[in-house]
């Protein structure tokens, strides 16, 4: 008789966990899929993932009674995975490219790409009419790899899959440029005083950057959406901007009180 209710409790506690996600994750949260080596936007800090792009979702997430749980990825396989269902949402200053809009949604603008082109002090690079010839780092299938072909078609593109081998290759002569994003361009050159590194030159493009959902899920579109409006209203997209990416351009549309 004991072993018998010994055995009727222990099912009963091993269904409680299973119905409280004590076997794996909380089954209602968001999949986020990130990267982690690409600060300020996108990057892990102590176990978590952080910087603008993440902490804006965060914030939005929380406006909306939303629960995340992230993952990291390479960029070259985000939106795929976010189109197959893997992830629910893209969070990776994703540009929002009329080629990638037939792969995913996206939400509303939250920022705009600006471009650097980043070398090491010395090299014979000042601007992109000195890119031909050269070899060029870009993280693949990104604006930068789209930029550097399109616009410097002499260049040759190296790609990456991801910031950090980008980097090492910057820093170890194997490329003489690299074209990036100019928030992560700036970081590389605090970061690593070693290398010697430096932004030749940075561009505004008019390309908005957007969190990126399963095509036709207009549902979580939509709260995104909702939420972001609510931290822009409410002055958290500009507290977020000035902490990771102090000296980029506020545009318009994002100041405290707009969309309210």
């Amino acid at each position: 008789m004991k072993k018998t209710l010994l055995a009727s409790l222990a099912a009963s506690l091993l269904v409680a966990l299973t119905a409280c996600g004590g076997s794996g994750g909380d089954a209602s949260a968001l999949r986020v899929g990130t990267l982690g080596d690409a600060p300020p936007n996108i990057y892990v800090e102590n176990g978590n993932y952080t910087g603008f792009d993440n902490e804006l979702l965060k914030a939005i997430a929380q406006k909306q009674g939303l629960t995340l749980e992230f993952a990291a990825t390479e960029f070259s396989t985000l939106l795929a995975k976010v189109s197959n269902g893997q992830f629910d949402v893209g969070s990776s200053a994703i540009a929002q490219t009329p080629e990638r809009a037939k792969t995913v949604d996206f939400s509303s603008p939250y920022n705009f790409e600006v471009m650097s082109i980043q070398t090491k002090e010395g090299a014979p690079i000042t601007d992109e009419g000195s890119l031909g010839g050269k070899r060029v780092a870009v993280i693949q299938g990104t604006v930068g790899d789209n930029w550097l072909t399109t616009t410097v078609p002499s260049a040759q593109a190296v790609r990456f899959p991801d910031y950090a081998t980008a980097l090492g290759a910057l820093k170890s002569g194997s490329v003489e440029g690299y074209i990036l994003d100019q928030a992560i361009a700036e970081k590389n050159v605090t970061e690593n005083p070693d290398a010697k590194l430096k932004v030749t030159k940075s561009f505004t493009t008019d390309v908005p950057h957007g969190f990126a959902v399963k095509k036709g899920n207009t549902e979580l579109a939509n709260k995104i959406n909702e939420g972001l409006k609510q931290v822009i209203a409410d002055g958290t997209w500009e507290r977020l901007h000035q902490q990771f990416l102090p000296s980029a351009p506020v545009p318009d549309q994002f100041k405290a009180g707009k969309n309210s």
